[in-house]
This record gives C-alpha cells, sequence and structure tokens, in this order.
C-alpha cells in the first residue's frame, strides 16, 4: 500500500531565460510572492502558497518552455508502476524521481513528499 497526490505544478523555463525574471512575472501574474533563491536549488523558485494551496515552482530546464505536474508519493517506485499500469510511460529518472509521460503526451513527475507525511492527505493505493 502507498499514497499519492497532486502536491503542485512547476512552470518550465527553457535555458537562457532569466528564472528571476519569469518568478517576477509569475508571481504578479498569480499574486504569490517569490521566494528566495537557494544555493542547494540555484535552478528552481517557488512561490509562497497557503498551507492548503498546491506548490507553485518555476525551473530551467533544456527543452522548451511548458508546464507540468508533480505527483507527491511516499513510494515513488510503486507510483510509477501504478500510473505504467494506467498507461503512462517512464522517460527518466532524474535523482530520486521519475519524470511520466501520460498517453495523451503530457509530461509529469513522481517526486517523494514535498510537505511532509501523506498519512491522511493522499488516495491510499493496494
Amino acid at each position: 500500500m502507498h499514497r499519492s497526490r497532486l502536491v503542485g505544478f512547476i512552470i518550465d523555463c527553457q535555458q537562457g531565460k532569466d528564472l528571476d525574471v519569469a518568478a517576477a512575472f509569475w508571481s504578479k501574474a498569480l499574486g504569490r510572492p517569490p521566494q528566495p533563491a537557494t544555493a542547494d536549488s540555484p535552478t528552481y523558485r517557488f512561490l509562497k502558497t497557503g498551507e492548503n494551496e498546491l506548490l507553485i515552482g518555476l525551473q530551467s530546464v533544456d527543452h522548451p518552455s511548458r508546464v507540468h505536474l508533480d505527483i507527491e508519493s511516499d513510494d515513488v517506485e510503486a507510483e510509477a508502476a501504478r500510473l505504467e499500469a494506467l498507461g503512462a510511460r517512464r522517460v527518466a529518472k532524474v535523482q530520486t524521481w521519475w519524470v511520466m509521460e501520460a498517453p495523451s503526451g503530457h509530461r509529469f513527475c513522481v517526486i517523494k513528499p514535498q510537505g511532509g507525511p501523506l498519512d491522511k492527505l493522499g488516495n491510499e493505493w493496494p
């Protein structure tokens, strides 16, 4: 048994574009202040969101700009396998997460929990 849930969305920004400029735009567009960049995650920026809101992040990527969803799970491998059984395919393993592709062609990631344990927050899967 494992748990998973939609945790947020990531705004992929093609490398060469200024990530701070993108964060400033999306901060104003969505009404959420940007969090400061951190030394351990220089290719990411996050916007501040409320306790019950989805995470909103920006990341520098080497492919064209797009938006993708993140699904967090307390068992990344089991969740990736469950989604494969539904028709998704694994695209790439990156550090601790899987980049996946839905049958519709949309990319998404299966990641470790971002906001603590999923005890009562996620869907429970056999």
